[in-house]
């Protein structure tokens, strides 16, 4: 227990720290003192227009979307039971992405339709997956669904793939934002979307103590006066709106709604009040980090950060099941 306020403290640091690298490093690297001097200083100055035009508003889409990952696999997580739970395991993200895309390319819509696009393709796409890990005499199990999820996932991808392929003239920028890119983000897009993230952190906060009882089995969980399906069907709705928000901000970004929720787990227990409080911190700093280490490696271009997120978290998945000893 008194591990939990060092942790804490030392996330906001990390957190801090990914922050202000954001704001700092890219083509043109910039010392601390001119970044703060650009914010406050002349409008009209060079390192303004880059600090306050191009990295702030990235800088504030991975925070969004950080946190929106994060807490949406806890919940995820807890609601399940199932380690491999994520948005990116289970279809979420890639059923949002080809609805934003659908909604964008196809269809024509305004960019400010994109979010409940996303809400729906990602519901379709998680539903898709449960119905289909839970068909058959095996019932549904942790490996199964994490399947289902990667066999959803693929199809989604794929079509996504040929909307694009049969419209050429698509945007670059749809293009872009589908490798999970927080480059170009708009700030006044991300405005309507915080009472959403609001609602659905609140919403997880007080599921934390009923998702605990759930952690202990359906049976326990009924004994300390919990109703588990309408947990999981809270804790669902609620992921489904972060993950659908984080899409729509950042693009379907790989393993940080899986991998976040397993490192603040290892750092401060299993209680979910420590657990959400850890990843809200840690999902950004992962984002952030991995975006900034993107524009570090590929200068004076850069990697998107999706890019980076999946080639750290592909070893993190590997690693998870190989020490669960899962059978396939």
């Amino acid at each position: 227990m008194t591990r939990r306020p060092v942790v804490i403290g030392a996330t906001v640091l990390a957190l801090a720290a990914a922050v202000a690298a954001s704001a700092a490093v890219g083509s043109v690297t910039l010392p601390l003192g001119d970044v703060v001097a650009a914010v406050l200083g002349a409008r009209e100055s060079e390192a303004h227009l880059i600090v306050a035009e191009l990295r702030l508003p990235r800088t504030a889409a991975g925070l969004v979307a950080g946190v929106c990952l994060a807490v949406s696999g806890v919940l995820l997580q807890g609601a399940t039971r199932n380690p491999l739970a994520s948005p990116s395991m289970l279809g979420i993200s890639a059923g949002a992405g080809f609805a934003v895309v659908v909604s964008m390319v196809v269809l024509e819509l305004p960019a400010v339709h994109a979010v409940w696009a996303a809400f729906l393709g990602g519901a379709l796409g998680f539903g898709v997956a449960l119905l289909l890990a839970s068909s058959g005499r095996d019932g549904l199990s942790p490996v199964r669904l994490a399947l289902s999820g990667a066999i959803v996932s693929t199809l989604l991808a794929s079509w996504t793939t040929a909307v694009l392929t049969l419209n050429e003239f698509a945007a670059e920028e749809v293009r872009n934002w589908l490798a999970g890119s927080l480059a170009g983000r708009d700030v006044d897009a991300m405005v309507p979307l915080l009472p959403l993230v609001a609602l659905a952190l609140v919403a997880a906060w007080a599921l934390a103590r009923p998702m605990d009882a759930l952690s202990l089995g359906d049976e326990a969980a009924v004994g300390l006066g919990q109703r588990p399906a309408r947990v999981r069907l809270a804790a669902a709705i609620a992921a489904l709106v972060l993950a659908g928000v984080a899409v729509a901000t950042a693009g379907p970004i790989a393993f940080v709604g899986l991998a976040v929720p397993h490192i603040a787990r290892i750092l401060v227990g299993g209680d979910h009040r420590a657990l959400l409080a850890a990843s809200l911190l840690l999902g950004p700093t992962v984002l952030l980090a991995a975006d900034v280490l993107g524009r570090i490696v590929a200068r004076p271009g850069e990697v998107q950060a999706g890019v980076i997120t999946a080639l750290i978290g592909a070893p993190v998945l590997v690693r998870m099941v190989m020490k669960q000893r899962i059978a396939l």
